[in-house]
C-alpha cells in the first residue's frame, strides 16, 4: 500500500512539473509574440512617420517653390528706360513763350530733331494771359495761320502729348502761387477739349546772372518749378525738369546757352536748344 501511495505521489509531481513547463512555454511564446507585435507596430509607426515627414518636407519645398514662383510673377515689371526715338514726339505739341519759340525755330531749321512735333508759341504768352479771351491783339498763338486759344490749338493739332513751358511772363506779374494756379486752370481747359491728351509740364528755364529782377529771379523760378512738380504729382501729369540741364552751380543759366546776354538773358543759342532736345530724348521714359 505504501508503495502504491509513493507511485501516486511521484505521478502527481510529474504532472505538476509538466503543467508548469507548458504554462511557462505558453507565457514565453505569448511574450515573444507580444514583443514581436509591438516591434512590428513600432516599425510600422516609424516607417509611417518617416513617410509623413518626407511628404511634409516635399510639400513644404513645393509650397516654398510655388511661393517664390508667385512672388516672382507678382513683382512689378521694370519701367521702360533709356532714350527714345525722335518719333516719340510725332504726336506732341509744344506750348510756350519766346523761350519755346527759340526751340521751334531750331526744329524748323533741323527737320526731324523732335520728330514731327508741332508748336503753339507766342512771344509774350503766359498761363495767365492764355486764359483771356482771344482778340485781334491778344497774345494767343496761331495755328496754321489762325489765331486761337491754347486749348483750341491743341485740338486743331490733334496732338496726344502736350508739353507746356510757361512762367517767364507770369511769375513777375502774378507771383509764384498764382502762377501755378493759372497753370492748373490752363491744363484743365486743355483737357476739357482734349480728354485723351497727356500733359507734360516742363520746368521754366533759368535766367542769366545779372538779369534777375525783384520778383522774376532764379530763386522764385525754382519755387515756381517746385509748385509745377507738385501740381503734376497731384493731377497725374508728367513733369520734365528741363531747367536741370540748363543751370550752372549757382542756379543761373549757363552762359554758353544764352543767345541774348546783352538783352533779357533768357533765350537760347543752338547749343541750348540742342541740350533741351537731348534731355527730352534721353529722359522721356522717366517723365
Amino acid at each position: 500500500m505504501r508503495k502504491y501511495k509513493r507511485i501516486v505521489a511521484i505521478l502527481a509531481a510529474c504532472l505538476l512539473l509538466f503543467s508548469g513547463c507548458v504554462s511557462s512555454d505558453g507565457k514565453g511564446e505569448s511574450s515573444e509574440s507580444s514583443t514581436s507585435s509591438q516591434s512590428s507596430e513600432s516599425s510600422q509607426i516609424t516607417s509611417s512617420s518617416q513617410q509623413e515627414d518626407s511628404q511634409a518636407s516635399e510639400s513644404s519645398e513645393s509650397s516654398a517653390e510655388s511661393s517664390e514662383s508667385n512672388a516672382d510673377s507678382s513683382e512689378p515689371s521694370e519701367p521702360t528706360s533709356g532714350p527714345v526715338e525722335t518719333s516719340f514726339y510725332d504726336d506732341a505739341v509744344f506750348i510756350g513763350d519766346s523761350v519755346s519759340l527759340r526751340l521751334d525755330m531750331y526744329c524748323q531749321a533741323h527737320q526731324g530733331a523732335l520728330g514731327k512735333a508741332q508748336f503753339l508759341t507766342a512771344g509774350s504768352l503766359g498761363s495767365g494771359n492764355a486764359l483771356e479771351k482771344v482778340t485781334s491783339d491778344s497774345v494767343h498763338p496761331y495755328y496754321q495761320g489762325e489765331h486761337m486759344s491754347v486749348e483750341d490749338g491743341v485740338k486743331a493739332s490733334g496732338a496726344k502729348k502736350v508739353f507746356i513751358m510757361l512762367g517767364m511772363n507770369d511769375v513777375g506779374l502774378y507771383g509764384v502761387e498764382d502762377s501755378v494756379k493759372n497753370m492748373e486752370t490752363l491744363t484743365e481747359r486743355i483737357l476739357e477739349k482734349n480728354p485723351d491728351a497727356e500733359i507734360y509740364l516742363q520746368s521754366m528755364t533759368p535766367m542769366l546772372t545779372g538779369h534777375e529782377r525783384k520778383v522774376l529771379n532764379n530763386e522764385n523760378l525754382d519755387k515756381y518749378n517746385a509748385g509745377l512738380k507738385e501740381l503734376a504729382k497731384e493731377k497725374g501729369y508728367h513733369f520734365a525738369d528741363v531747367a536741370s540741364v540748363m543751370k550752372q552751380e549757382d542756379g543761373s543759366l549757363k552762359p554758353e546757352y544764352c543767345s541774348d546776354p546783352e538783352g533779357m538773358g533768357i533765350h537760347f543759342t543752338d547749343a541750348g536748344a540742342e541740350a533741351w532736345i537731348d534731355y527730352l530724348l534721353q529722359n522721356a521714359n522717366s517723365f
